[in-house]
């Protein structure tokens, strides 16, 4: 009969693992604070605070097959540790925090490799990398996939408004139905249900006895079932104002119908394992196929050996050590924000054009959490307008981004019809003649055209994904991240050549990039 035999950390072992929880806390603690601050802040995370506890029952789960093994320490490990401390400093000089906390779940899987192995990796990895569910998206991704949704749930609920024969027009993200508006704002995008009910469904997948497709099925599955669920819930609402009034959209019952919502998209998942559990070639009931389970005793009369400390472990630890007396004796890196002149006096007679200086409404300031904005109707002596926008953010460090018209503007119920990149060869900003966004937009009859820019730093860019690029360069190197969206509009007559259009806001740009000089530093 064969020996029975489990391994277990001695004293010294889990006084080295204190050691490392304690090492990864200071070294990570801004990172990690700022994610819990974001989960008190946003509903949208607010289920964060159960991340971890989830993933340590996870953990513990395997406790029984964990014990059967003794570990081999990987030195695959230690690399991986060094990769995620090299992103550490990155983040850290920078300070975008989203990039510290994806290095401290590096650091954490590159430090348990180097202490169990791979075998051990393997059998924990999913619930170490159900962490990443934790950590809020990064700013600009968060607003894109907010915009879109909002535009995805409004029409889907107008749809289900329109099954009940009830009279409604779509523009953007506001619904009208004559004697009532309701606007899809941030908070009606689904992401409140979106994120925790991919975290549901990431742990239903994880416990579901099923064909990996299966599995997939189930994950994946969250999100059409959220945005549906969603869309419908925007409609029912709207059904509901058109017959009782706008008390239905607000206080008790606006909170109640989401929680329904939830609950109702939690049991569609369920119902989702019942029919996966009852086809293919393993059927079986859902009992069977998804349930909890738990690990099996140790046995009484099992021989207890302790496990021996590996080299690599040790040599992530000292590695950890010398990080955390690196970052402790290191200055605070303080973010240097230039001087510039406030648009309160920014000059409103540009040449032969006239300005009338306008307010946006509070509503709007706070989701675009711009640092100062100039918004003003300029008009020129043969009576024609352009819209002159400009917001300005001191730093976009923490959570403060410059927002992308091309996500917003369908919001308003603009529909972009043309969108190219136009250079204005006799207007110089920076030294290069300037390049723009340009974009007719069109909602109903009426028409406009757009021109945009992103003013960052020292140069001009018109690709969103290259301003997030210039804004880590530029945070590791010039300790900066102030920037800038400039955008002009003008209205385009019926009938009316847009070559005209593009001329009169390539003349007015030609006046308004010298007195932008002063206020948005190079």
């Amino acid at each position: 009969m064969s020996e029975k035999l489990v391994w277990k950390e001695s004293n010294l072992v889990w006084g080295l693992l204190l050691v490392l929880a304690l090492l990864l806390g200071w070294i990570f603690w801004d990172g990690l604070k700022e994610m819990v601050k974001v989960w008190g802040e946003q509903e949208e995370y607010s289920y964060g605070y159960i991340i971890p506890f989830i993933s340590l029952f996870l953990i513990w789960q395997k406790k029984d097959q964990l014990e059967r093994m003794a570990f081999q320490g990987s030195w695959y490990g230690f690399v991986v540790a060094i990769f995620g401390l090299v992103l550490y400093f990155l983040g850290n000089l920078s300070a975008i925090f989203v990039i510290v906390q994806y290095a401290f779940l590096i650091v954490l899987m590159g430090t348990v490799l180097a202490f169990t192995g791979w075998k051990g990796l393997k059998i924990i990895f999913v619930p170490l990398l159900f962490l990443a569910f934790m950590i809020p998206l990064p700013v600009f991704f968060f607003n894109t996939l907010s915009s879109q949704l909002q535009l995805i749930s409004s029409q889907l609920g107008v749809a289900v408004i329109r099954l009940f024969g009830i009279s409604v027009f779509l523009e953007g993200n506001v619904i009208d139905l004559g004697e009532f508006k309701l606007q899809v704002v941030e908070a009606c995008s689904g992401l409140r249900y979106l994120f925790p009910l991919m975290t549901l469904g990431f742990i239903a997948a994880y416990f579901f006895k099923g064909a990996f497709w299966k599995r997939a099925i189930v994950f994946i599955s969250s999100i059409p079932i959220t945005v549906l669920m969603n869309s419908f819930r925007i409609g029912v609402i709207g059904i509901m104002v058109d017959n009782w009034g706008r008390g239905m959209a607000e206080g008790f019952l606006h909170d109640f119908e989401g929680w329904a919502v939830f609950m109702a998209c939690t049991a569609i998942l369920v119902a989702e394992m019942w029919v996966l559990s009852r086809i293919g070639v393993k059927k079986m009931p859902l009992r069977e196929a998804f349930g909890l389970e738990f690990p099996a005793p140790t046995p009484t009369d099992a021989k207890v050996r302790y496990r021996a400390i590996p080299k690599a472990f040790v040599a992530a630890l000292v590695l950890l050590v010398i990080t955390t007396v690196v970052t402790a004796t290191l200055p605070e890196r303080v973010e240097m924000k230039p001087a510039r002149k406030d648009f309160s006096t920014f000059p409103l007679a540009m040449g032969d054009w006239k300005g009338k200086g306008e307010r946006l409404e509070q509503i709007y300031i706070e989701t675009l959490k711009f640092d100062d904005y100039i918004i003003a109707d300029f008009t020129n002596e043969q009576g024609r307008s352009v819209n002159f926008y400009v917001a300005y953010y001191a730093s976009q460090r923490k959570g403060g981004a410059v927002h992308s018209p091309r996500s917003c503007i369908p919001g308003d119920g603009w529909e972009i019809t043309d969108f190219t990149q136009k250079q204005l060869a006799d207007v110089v900003v920076g030294g290069q003649p300037l390049k723009v966004n340009r974009a007719v937009i069109q909602k109903g009859s009426t028409k406009e055209l757009v021109y945009y820019w992103f003013q960052q730093r020292d140069r001009t860019v018109t690709n969103e994904f290259m301003v997030k690029w210039y804004l880590l360069v530029d945070a590791l190197l010039k300790n900066r991240t102030d920037g800038s969206l400039v955008r002009l509009t003008t209205f385009i007559s019926p009938g009316e050549d847009l070559a005209q259009g593009d001329k009169l806001l390539s003349d007015f740009t030609r006046v308004a990039v010298s007195p932008l000089k002063g206020y948005l530093p190079e």
